[in-house]
């Protein structure tokens, strides 16, 4: 019964939904089997948020809002960077414990092994960045947009989340051991940094700030900061919520076209 439920008919490979959604159990009963793992995702996210919130927020100010509302839209869509490791460095322990390799061993499209696993850490990055939004409400955070517009920035970031998924499983495909994977995960950190997230991309120097305005990670902090901050986004950021919307949708795609094809590939290889 249990090789049925992995291999599908007897006369063939299972189908790609049927072996994509059995991987994404087995991966999410891991987090259910191991709560801590849950744990520690949603309150390190929820920490740092904190830490960034009261170290900064008397230091910086931006004209016409709290640094709050400001640091929320960019801090839980950089965020999926934080959640990210997690995902390189499972994709690695799951190649050195050799559960990839018997997973090759079965009649089931390869590629669903890899979408599986971005699956199953996409909801937990959901869920953590739910439970992070609530602690910014708790300490000071104002939705200016609509209800309809909060919900859809939260879509973005999910999105989001999802794109980088695939860098993070590439890179622990191609680490060879989970202490390398976390090591390369903390490569894309100064992206994060180098861009709107935490401070305006004008109070930067100008060699720096051409990089900070046209990279991803700007993009997509400020396609949610524009949907969260209703009135006052179109004064703070230049353009409508649109422009940084579909921006952000194109580099999204963009990181997905590039990094799933790579991650396919290295897998297929072995």
């Amino acid at each position: 019964m249990a090789t049925d439920v992995v291999y599908g008919t007897a006369g063939g490979g299972a189908g790609l939904a049927r072996s994509t959604a059995t991987v994404t159990r087995r991966a999410l009963l891991r987090y259910v089997r191991t709560p801590q793992l849950i744990v520690l995702a949603t309150v390190q996210m929820s920490l740092f948020f904190l830490i960034y919130r009261y170290m900064f927020g008397g230091a910086i100010h931006i004209a016409g809002m709290s640094y709050v509302d400001y640091l929320v839209p960019g801090f839980v869509a950089t965020g999926v960077l934080f959640m990210g490791i997690g995902t390189a460095t499972a994709m690695a322990e799951d190649l050195e414990q050799g559960f990839v390799d018997r997973l090759r061993s079965l009649p089931i499209p390869r590629s669903s092994v890899l979408i599986a696993r971005a699956a199953a850490d996409t909801a937990i990055l959901a869920w953590s960045t739910a439970f992070t939004a609530a602690v910014a409400f708790a300490v000071g955070f104002t939705l200016h947009g609509s209800a309809l517009e909060g919900l859809a920035a939260f879509g973005l970031v999910v999105l989001f989340g999802f794109a980088f998924e695939w860098v993070f499983i590439t890179m622990g495909l191609f680490a060879g051991s989970a202490q390398a994977a976390q090591g390369m995960g903390m490569i894309v950190f100064p992206f994060a940094f180098v861009s709107s997230a935490y401070v305006p991309v004008s109070s930067m120097p100008s060699w720096l700030r051409v990089f900070a305005e046209h990279q991803p990670l700007t993009y997509m902090v400020d396609a949610v900061r524009a949907l969260t901050l209703g009135p006052h986004a179109q004064a703070l950021l230049g353009h409508p919520s649109s422009y940084f919307v579909s921006r952000s949708l194109v580099w999204t795609l963009a990181i997905i076209a590039v990094a799933l094809p790579v991650a396919v590939a290295k897998y297929r290889r072995g």
